[in-house]
């Protein structure tokens, strides 16, 4: 029981009449703590991770309402080693079309891969179909349900989304389909292209793909190294003007001639 409920539960069979808070104080007091040690495992913190680009893909939908109260579906695959979205397409209506189209999108682009590529999707109708089924079999791509044939959720697409809506779509009039394809746009080049991921040492999604960042964490150590020196010389030597003048008015008053006494 909780605390309060144990102070009711005290009340009612006649045992003790005592308020939740007197029940808090007798606790802390008399360290009645119930044992903390878990007996099951504890959850893990951090989810799945591939070792190389191209190993594990996630696959996901998300929905977008307009002014008008217009749906847009926006699909997308994002890279789990690299966070960079693959492909991404938006569509009017959900359905196994815009599913099929960001497969073959991503498809294309691992070609040269040479390990399989699993699909990290959920349960959903777009994405559980005949339709995606006959394309997996043709691109050699292997699906999982997340949460049904993995205990590992689809959480770092999920995250995307959520960077997507509140730092960015959000912010922005959408007003019709194509200014949010737009906006869309823009911010997936952004993300892949400029944003450097704490996760990466400040290498951006692009970088760690294609490997073309290995330096860039070791420059940045080096960098922040070297401002941090050189503020400590700065500060060393930088001087407070109020402690400066009060300085000088105390050097004024030991230099100034006392008056004497008549």
């Amino acid at each position: 029981m909780s605390v309060r409920g144990l102070a009711l539960h005290a009340q009612r069979i006649g045992k003790v009449i005592a308020s939740p808070s007197t029940w808090y104080r007798l606790v802390r007091e008399m360290g009645w703590r119930r044992p903390r040690n878990r007996v099951y495992p504890a959850k893990p913190k951090i989810g799945i991770r591939a070792s190389a680009p191209n190993e594990l893909l996630h696959l996901d939908v998300t929905i977008i309402r307009l002014l008008d109260g217009t749906r847009a579906y926006l699909h997308a695959v994002i890279d789990n080693y690299s966070r960079r979205i693959l492909s991404w397409t938006l569509e009017d209506r959900l359905g196994s079309g815009g599913t099929c189209r960001i497969l073959r999108e991503t498809a294309r682009q691992i070609s040269s891969c040479s390990r399989r590529t699993t699909v990290v999707a959920d349960s959903g109708s777009e994405n559980v179909n005949e339709e995606v089924d006959d394309l997996l079999k043709g691109e050699e791509l292997t699906r999982v349900l997340a949460q049904v044939e993995v205990t590992f959720s689809n959480s770092i697409i999920e995250a995307f989304w959520r960077s997507l809506k509140h730092s960015w779509i959000y912010l922005h009039t959408l007003d019709s389909f194509s200014a949010l394809g737009r906006l869309i746009e823009f911010y997936v080049s952004a993300h892949n292209e400029v944003m450097p991921h704490a996760a990466f040492g400040g290498q951006t999604p692009d970088e760690m793909y294609f490997g073309a960042g290995d330096a860039v964490a070791a420059e940045l150590a080096a960098a922040r190294r070297t401002a941090r020196e050189e503020r400590m010389k700065a500060n060393r030597v930088a001087a407070c003007s109020v402690c400066f003048g009060e300085t000088d008015s105390r050097a004024l008053l030991l230099q100034r001639p006392r008056s004497r006494m008549s």
